[in-house]
C-alpha cells in the first residue's frame, strides 16, 4: 500500500497548531480514507481520536513518572504463568478502579518476592491512565521524609499532599518498629485519608501484626482498625516473582557491544592539565 506524502506546508501548519504528532499517522489515514471512500468528517474524527489518545497516553506517563511508579510494572506485563496464587476475581475488580470511586483501601499481603510491589505499581498505573493523582512511597522513605519535614517546618504542607492525593501507595509497611512521632504520622495518614481517598499498602505482615510496630497501642488500634475495615485484602502467595524480573538476553542473539566511554572535551582536558 502506497501512502501519501505530506507537504511541508501542511506539516508546518500542524506544528503551529501543536498537532505535529498527527504527521506520523496522517499519510496512512489519508490513504485508507481514499481507498475506502471514507467521508471527510469520519477521517477528521479518526485523526482527532488519534491525537486525543496520544495526549491522554502522554499525560498518563507524566502522572506515573511524577507518582514514582516503576515504568515496567504495568498490568500488561504481569506474567500470568508465574506460580503465585491470588484471587483473580478480586484482582479484576480492583483493576476496574471502582475501589477509587468508593474510596476504599487495598492491603496487598504476602511473603517476600511474590509480586506485591508489582501489583501495587500496576494498579497505580491504571489509576494514572484514568486521570487520578497517584503517589508511591516506600514506607521507610516516607517516614524519613516526614521526620525531615519536622525539622524544616514543612510537615503541614507534606501531610496535606499525602492526605489529599487520590491514591497513595505505601510499599513494604510494618517492616520494623516505629517511633512515637512516626506512629502519630501514620495514625494521621490512615485516619485522615480513610473514607476520603484510597490507599494501597503492601506488607509482609498481616494487619493484626501491624499493631506491634506502633509505639502507641491505642493509636495503633484506632488507625489499623479503621484502615483494614475499609480495605480489600489481596493475598499473594507462591514462588518468588522476582526471578521473572531478572535481566536476560535472548539465547539466539549475540550479546550487545560494550558501551564506549566518551572522551573528555578539549576544554575539560585543558582544565585538568
Amino acid at each position: 500500500m502506497t501512502t501519501r506524502t505530506i507537504s511541508p506546508e501542511l506539516k508546518k501548519a500542524l506544528k503551529r497548531l501543536c498537532l505535529g504528532k498527527l504527521i506520523d499517522t496522517l499519510p496512512e489515514r489519508i490513504t485508507l480514507a481514499e481507498q475506502g471512500d471514507v467521508p471527510m468528517e469520519d477521517m477528521l474524527l479518526m485523526l482527532l481520536t488519534d491525537e486525543i489518545q496520544r495526549r491522554e497516553s502522554s499525560a498518563a506517563d507524566r502522572r506515573a513518572a511524577k507518582a514514582g511508579l516503576d515504568p515496567d510494572m504495568v498490568m500488561e506485563r504481569w506474567d500470568k504463568t508465574a506460580k503465585v496464587h491470588l484471587d483473580r476475581r478480586l484482582l479484576n475488580e480492583l483493576a476496574s478502579l471502582r475501589f477509587l470511586e468508593a474510596r476504599r483501601n487495598i492491603v496487598v499481603l504476602g511473603p517476600v518476592g511474590v509480586g506485591k510491589t508489582f501489583l501495587a505499581n500496576a494498579l497505580g498505573h491504571l489509576a494514572c491512565r484514568a486521570g487520578f493523582q497517584v503517589r508511591l512511597e516506600r514506607a521507610d522513605a516516607l517516614l524519613r521524609k516526614l521526620r525531615q519535614s519536622r525539622m524544616d517546618n514543612s510537615r503541614e504542607a507534606l501531610m496535606t499532599e499525602l492526605c489529599t492525593t487520590d491514591l497513595l501507595v505505601i510499599d513494604d509497611f510494618a517492616l520494623e518498629p516505629m517511633t512515637r512521632d512516626e506512629s502519630r504520622d501514620v495514625y494521621q495518614l490512615f485516619v485522615e485519608r480513610n473514607g476520603r481517598t484510597s490507599t494501597i499498602v503492601t506488607s509482609n505482615r498481616d494487619t493484626v501484626e501491624w499493631l506491634a510496630v506502633f509505639d502507641d497501642t491505642l493509636l495503633a488500634q484506632s488507625a489499623v482498625d479503621r484502615f483494614k475495615n475499609n480495605a480489600y485484602d489481596l493475598v499473594v502467595d507462591g514462588e518468588s516473582y522476582r526471578a521473572r524480573l531478572k535481566p536476560r538476553i535472548a539465547e539466539d542473539e549475540p550479546p550487545p557491544a560494550a558501551p564506549v566511554k566518551k572522551q573528555a572535551t578539549g576544554r575539560r582536558r585543558n582544565l585538568m592539565t
